[in-house]
């Protein structure tokens, strides 16, 4: 057909060269930009996914930064802990060399005291000093506030608390088992110690016995007629090198208790010499019940030749209906969410009951974001307690409590006319302390923010590549659709052109 009022055919080859050019601009677009998608309609559920993975891949790459941080802050603070540790080191070396009463003069005595003074100032300056970016680290900004301490507690320590925004968090106790001492009864029938006739003619007859405990043994000789309360204050005698004390029981026992209560307390008797003693023996106490003797159980006094040993007990119990690891009175739990040791008072640890709330924990810690997403369980809080020196050591003596404070100047635990005995107690408890802050950190830096950073490094990568595989542009193909599209583009133009050309031949009809 003729016609040249319409040329479809022109009309075809620039629908196909539009086509063309349209491919041509988008293939050097991709390779001038190195990416598949640049806007919504080059791919809709691409672009949405590409998105996606960006934003995550933005808040992986912040986590990593928060991880190396939170590192950061934690080499800061065992820096200063550090230092502490040492001049708590130089604090035993001082209370051991004044303990030397014999061969230390008062005037040295009180060079000692003014070191130990000015160790306590250093340390308390430490404490105070040790900051990031203004944000003190080791005077207890960083430790947790906790309210509503029940009484049945006697101390506690929060190590790590995942609290939401504003919330709080109450610990709860449940004591299944009671704490129990290493306990045995000694029977002598009567208010004093009663050697037999036979016994009594044999010169310097005496009734002696071996007392054992966690801490070593003494034996201890009595001589007919000795009173059960003189008894009683010879074993106290040596409460503090044989973990042992005693206390007259009705009108004819001795009980004979670890000074310690768990598992690895107890107490051990052997008879030496029986010397015809009067009595029922050495009775052991009720499993269930350690105010009960068991009457069943008596080894007299003669079969004793070998140690009569009774075991404590750790109580068992459970916090926040979690199974807790204890010793002695103490109940601990270490998970993702709570970590916090407990101390029970002697009542509570040997009351099957309940303690809701022991104590609520209300806010503080230090709180490290190290999960792109935001959220707890994406948020790891480690508590930094204070290290000054009236916040360490911690030492019950009765009804008093002392702290490192309390070796300074004029002090009940100073140098020159305190108790050296006790002070280096507290001096002890305190490098446990710190000891265990740092071990803390150290775990925190090793395994929490080592591991997370490696973690993190992989998903980042992974995260990055997914990404790519959306969104980025195959040079090879795009290459390969640019050299096509370009050939087409040439073409459709010379085919237009022809096509263009074609209605001048209906003119040659016209003559």
């Amino acid at each position: 057909m003729s016609r040249i009022n319409t040329n479809v055919s022109s009309l075809i080859a620039q629908r196909v060269l539009g086509n063309n050019g349209s491919s041509l601009s988008s293939s050097l677009e991709r390779l001038s930009t190195g990416l598949k998608i640049s806007r919504g309609k080059d791919d809709p559920a691409g672009l949405i996914a590409s998105e996606a993975l960006r934003a995550e891949g933005k808040g992986l790459n912040q986590a990593l930064s928060n991880a190396e941080r939170a590192d950061q802050v934690a080499s800061i603070a065992e820096g200063g802990l550090q230092e502490i540790s040492g001049l708590l080191t130089e604090l035993q070396g001082l209370v051991t060399q004044t303990a030397n009463t014999a061969g230390l003069s008062t005037a040295e005595k009180g060079a000692n005291q003014l070191q130990i003074d000015s160790i306590l100032q250093t340390i308390d300056r430490v404490s105070a000093a040790t900051s990031f970016q203004g944000i003190k680290l080791l005077n207890g900004n960083l430790d947790y506030t906790v309210t509503n301490v029940a009484t049945a507690v006697s101390s506690f320590k929060v190590n790590g608390a995942k609290l939401a925004f504003q919330g709080t968090r109450d610990v709860n106790i449940q004591v299944t088992r009671s704490a129990q001492v290493g306990a045995l009864l000694l029977s002598f029938g009567g208010g004093v110690i009663n050697l037999n006739s036979t016994a009594a003619a044999s010169a310097g007859a005496k009734f002696v016995i071996e007392i054992a405990g966690t801490k070593g043994a003494r034996e201890l000789s009595f001589t007919s007629g000795t009173s059960l309360a003189n008894v009683r204050d010879a074993v106290n005698t040596f409460k503090d090198v044989t973990g042992v004390s005693a206390t007259v029981i009705g009108a004819s026992g001795i009980r004979l208790s670890s000074v310690e209560y768990g598992g690895d307390a107890f107490v051990s008797a052997k008879v030496t010499n029986a010397a015809g003693a009067v009595g029922s023996g050495i009775l052991t106490y009720s499993a269930t019940n350690n105010s009960v003797a068991t009457p069943g159980s008596a080894v007299a006094f003669t079969a004793a030749t070998n140690p009569v040993k009774d075991f404590g007990q750790n109580l068992s119990a459970t916090i926040k209906v979690i199974t807790a690891t204890t010793r002695g009175k103490i109940a601990q739990i270490n998970t993702d969410f709570l970590d916090v040791k407990v101390e029970l008072t002697t009542t509570a640890a040997q009351t099957l009951a309940a303690t809701s709330p022991a104590f609520r924990i209300t806010g503080g810690g230090a709180d490290f974001q190290l999960a792109g997403e935001v959220s707890i369980a994406g948020k790891v809080s480690l508590g930094i307690s204070n290290v000054a020196v009236r916040a360490l050591g911690r030492q019950a003596v009765g009804s008093s409590v002392y702290y490192l404070s309390n070796l300074g100047s004029g002090r009940e635990l100073n140098l020159v006319n305190g108790d050296v005995s006790e002070a280096q107690k507290v001096i002890t408890n305190s490098i446990s302390e710190v000891s265990s802050l740092r071990g803390r950190l150290g775990a925190f830096q090793k395994n929490t923010v080592g591991a997370t950073i490696r973690s993190l490094g992989v998903s980042a990568e992974n995260t990055v590549a997914a990404e790519s595989i959306i969104r980025d542009a195959d040079f090879a193909s795009e290459t390969s659709a640019l050299t096509r599209s370009q050939i087409l583009v040439q073409s459709a133009t010379q085919i237009l052109g022809i096509a263009n050309q074609q209605p001048q031949s209906v003119l040659q009809l016209l003559g």
